[in-house]
């Protein structure tokens, strides 16, 4: 289990995410009221119900690493790049992926290639993780997996930081015409 550290941080993201969109699902289902053509009324509750679904396969995941739970991560990966691809594709207004039930946070190519690389990570995990419990797959790690608890809490936060506030500064940087180069 090479990438546990990376699938471990997916675990963690998906159940910060699915909290932050249970709490508060109004951006999420803005975002995808854009896509899908169905009122916020209808969206809403269907946003929470699975953000509660997400946050619980998070937790499963994260908890009891198997190939099925690993499976289950990867696949919700999957489905978040697919959703962020089919809107940048069709150049939708997403000012909001409501990720972590917040607004302001776009959806960026970045956002796609984050989903891909956790939905990587937790395929890798999947085709070789006997299922075990946390614990179990901690005590196998050096000083019963403290480093890789940090590592893993350190690259989950790193990804809220990506895909949360360096979008937010390249919206701001497109809505203020900042070009690439330096201002003169």
């Amino acid at each position: 289990m090479e990438l546990i550290g990376p699938y471990l941080a997916a675990c963690l993201l998906l159940v910060v995410a699915g909290v932050a969109k249970a709490v508060r699902p109004g951006d999420t289902a803005r975002a995808v009221a854009e896509t899908v053509p169905l009122p916020l009324a209808v969206l809403a509750p269907l946003v929470r119900a699975g953000a509660v679904a997400e946050g619980c396969v998070g937790a499963a995941g994260l908890v009891h690493p198997s190939p099925w739970t690993a499976g289950l991560v990867a696949l919700s990966y999957a489905a978040f790049a697919a959703f962020v691809t089919v809107v940048l594709v069709r150049g939708g207004p997403l000012a909001s992926c409501g990720c972590f039930g917040t607004p302001d946070t776009p959806a960026t190519r970045l956002h796609v290639v984050v989903d891909l690389v956790l939905a990587g990570s937790a395929l890798a995990v999947a085709a070789a993780a006997p299922s075990h419990w946390l614990p179990t797959v901690l005590a196998d790690q050096p000083w019963h997996g403290v480093p890789l608890v940090a590592v893993s809490v350190l690259g989950a936060w790193l990804a809220v930081l990506v895909l949360g506030r360096l979008a937010e500064l390249g919206a701001a940087r497109r809505l203020l015409g900042v070009t690439r180069g330096p201002v003169t």
